[in-house]
């Protein structure tokens, strides 16, 4: 099979599809890698590693897309819909739940897209969404940490505070990966740390892993008001395996929050769980609503692209290896796990969520398989 890992072009996307260690494991198998030039110099990797391994650099994105299988890190953007043909597997984080005119032109021109943060395994767990979320987590407070000085429009808190002042307070919605990865970090910087969950077992780990370090809460609507009303820093961390994320802090809420208190919603790539959040770039990260700021940010990771391209190639290479080796139907009719990451298949949305969220027809990926 040939595959294209081509240059990301979302805005400070510096990550990149596949390392050298991930092509070679591809090209030792007889298989063609094709990477854009300069696609992995912002992940601090070299044209001259990927060809070291066999891999070989063409110059334009078009030569890369023409490729069998096409990998890549974050979902394509309308400049690349062009490229878009029948057939072609797409293996990439598409969180189609928010992105309803990529869906359209997925199902179109009948492309076979696969989503790196639906592929689940049978105990629940998205071995693929798992290495972005624990980056994405610990980046939620130190960028938190960061928006809250007071010549950004924060409160001027220092989380840790001093002796003699008090403590930043951390509200976590969501003890998941991401929850749990920004209350490591929280802890850290000496913050008070309050997470928020629907499950009994995720709450009882929760105060397993960090003790008296963290208070947990059952997630209704009176704990998260409470707990938003009184909070420094608010991070929202919900999920809902490829759906939209339900939206947990309102309006209203947000207008009755302290002043220069920060929101940092990590679901934002997912339609966001707070209402007044929405995506912003790398470049102009922060903006202020009913006296808030928010961070929108949904390519959190991409900031620190060495790390997150590393994590990321270790976990989707198996993957890609699978579907080139047996090809795309016998891969995904092999491993349950993979199927669950078809969104759509030859012109149908086969991941029910996605459908659901975008009101567009479902249909069976046993079905669409015919």
């Amino acid at each position: 099979m040939i595959i294209g890992v081509p240059k990301e072009i979302k805005t400070r996307e510096y990550r990149v599809g596949m390392t050298p260690a991930g092509a070679r494991q591809l090209t030792q198998r007889g298989h063609t890698v094709l990477i854009q030039a300069g696609a992995g110099e912002g992940s601090g990797v070299r044209d001259e590693a990927y060809v070291a391994v066999g891999a070989k650099i063409v110059p334009s994105a078009a030569e890369v897309w023409a490729a069998d299988m096409v990998v890549k890190v974050k979902e394509p953007l309308p400049a690349e819909f062009a490229f878009f043909r029948e057939g072609q597997i797409l293996y990439t984080y598409l969180h189609l739940a928010a992105e309803g005119e990529l869906t359209r032109k997925l199902m179109e021109k009948k492309v076979r897209a696969i989503a790196y943060e639906t592929i689940q395994l049978p105990d629940g767990s998205l071995p693929l969404l798992r290495p972005m979320s624990e980056v994405a987590g610990k980046m939620s407070v130190q960028v938190g940490a960061t928006s809250l000085e007071k010549w950004r429009g924060g409160k001027g808190v220092l989380l840790g505070g001093v002796p003699g002042t008090r403590r930043g307070r951390v509200v976590i919605l969501g003890g998941g990966v991401v929850g749990r990865n920004a209350a490591k970090i929280a802890i850290g910087m000496g913050a008070h740390v309050t997470i928020l969950d629907v499950n009994p077992h995720t709450m009882d780990y929760l105060e397993d892993i960090f003790g008296a370090a963290v208070e947990t809460l059952y997630s209704n609507a009176q704990n998260i008001e409470d707990q938003c009303l009184r909070a420094d820093l608010v991070v929202g961390a919900v999920l809902v395996p490829g759906a939209k994320a339900p939206t947990l802090v309102s309006r209203d809420l947000v207008s009755r929050m302290e002043k220069g208190s920060v929101i940092v919603d990590v679901a934002i790539d997912q339609g966001g769980c707070v209402e007044t959040a929405h995506v912003t770039s790398h470049d102009q990260p922060t903006y202020e609503e009913q006296g808030v700021i928010h961070y929108g940010v949904a390519n959190m990771p991409g900031a620190v692209s060495h790390t997150s391209t590393f994590a990321l190639t270790n976990v989707t290479i198996k993957y890609a290896v699978d579907l080139a080796t047996h090809g795309v139907v016998a891969a995904i009719k092999r491993d349950p796990a993979l199927a669950l990451g078809v969104n759509c298949w030859d012109g149908a949305c086969v991941y029910e969520a996605v459908a659901q969220a975008l009101s567009l027809p479902y249909t069976a990926l046993n079905v669409a398989l015919g």
